[in-house]
């Protein structure tokens, strides 16, 4: 009976393992994946900055905002992502300049990037801007295999640990808005960099990620809005990934909507708009592929600081 016990334990264990290993491997991108996924983020309209160095300045104020995302919860070894951002127009000018930061956690790995983004925008008509932006980006990567449990100790992948690898980043993009309408492209890391290729058998890069966002304020009544929203992201290597969002707003307060990750989860969202500066939101992701039976779902939560004077009144509801 205990043989049998320890046998059950020993196979969670591997099983485990393995789960840590593909998700680490789909973080860095190894020759069988070939390319990683960016963070990933379910309110992403929000945390625009991120993919997209045009939308910086975009809010036409000094915009400060913080998100947290814990994924698949129960997991051992599950990726977390922090991100923290700034940004603000530059007064009399067309310009908008950014800064974020973000921080990825995944089983034995972490990365940190910091971020500066500048961003031109032009006049197009009386309600409508296109700007362009770009991002130069800097990244430290450090991976500790002894976090693992290794059942083969001399499998030439995990002897040496990545310690503060540096990796320098370009990006760019364009953005198209009102306070109705927004849609963009953006490549926010355009070199293809490698984090080690020592030996013939792992060879680890990121790749190119191409982000298409956009969405559409309906207003549905005197004190309701409707926003459909979109994010779709395409690298070599790796599932296309798309992610459909509807969003409600009641008396430019109360935000409540779903979202569907295509092959991935359903999502629950909700917000408040505190005041005209504070605005928070929460959601919740539930996985339908069979990565379900590992976890409890996913957890997401922001906050945001807007620096607008005492008599300023926010005119839309601005989703985005």
């Amino acid at each position: 009976m205990n043989k049998l016990i320890m046998n059950k334990v020993i196979r969670m264990k591997e099983t485990l393992n393995k789960l840590i290993l593909l998700m680490l491997f789909m973080f860095l991108g190894v020759t069988s994946v070939e390319a990683q996924q960016d963070s990933q983020f379910t309110q992403y309209m929000y945390n625009t900055i991120n993919v997209n160095p045009a939308y910086a300045g975009s809010r036409g104020v000094l915009s400060v905002f913080g998100m947290y995302r814990a994924q698949w919860v129960g997991l051992d070894g599950a990726p977390t992502t922090s991100a923290a951002s700034i940004h603000s127009p530059i007064n009399n000018s067309h310009v908008g300049l950014g800064l974020s930061i973000l921080k990825d956690e995944i089983g034995p790995s972490d990365r940190k990037t910091i971020s500066a983004d500048v961003s031109y925008s032009v006049q197009t008509s009386d309600t409508y801007k296109l700007s362009f932006g770009l991002k130069g980006s800097a990244s430290l990567l450090n991976v500790d295999y002894t976090k693992l449990t290794r059942y083969d100790l001399n499998d030439p992948r995990f002897q040496n640990n990545i310690d503060n690898q540096f990796s320098p980043n370009i990006g760019a993009g364009v953005y198209y808005h009102s306070d109705k309408l927004y849609a963009g492209i953006s490549v926010p890391f355009m070199l293809e960099t490698k984090h080690f290729d020592d030996n013939a058998s792992s060879v680890a890069k990121d790749g190119l990620h191409y982000y298409f966002i956009g969405g559409y304020v309906f207003d549905l009544s005197e004190t309701t809005k409707f926003k459909p929203a979109f994010l779709i992201k395409s690298v070599k290597g790796a599932p296309l990934q798309a992610d459909l969002t509807a969003n409600f707003m009641f008396n430019d307060k109360f935000v409540v909507g779903g979202a569907w990750r295509w092959s991935a989860a359903f999502s629950g969202l909700v917000g408040f708009q505190v005041n005209s500066n504070w605005f928070i939101g929460y959601t919740y992701d539930a996985d339908t592929t069979k990565l379900a039976n590992y976890n409890s779902g996913s957890h997401e939560v922001f906050l945001r600081y807007e620096f607008r004077g005492k008599q300023e009144k926010i005119v839309s509801p601005r989703f985005f």
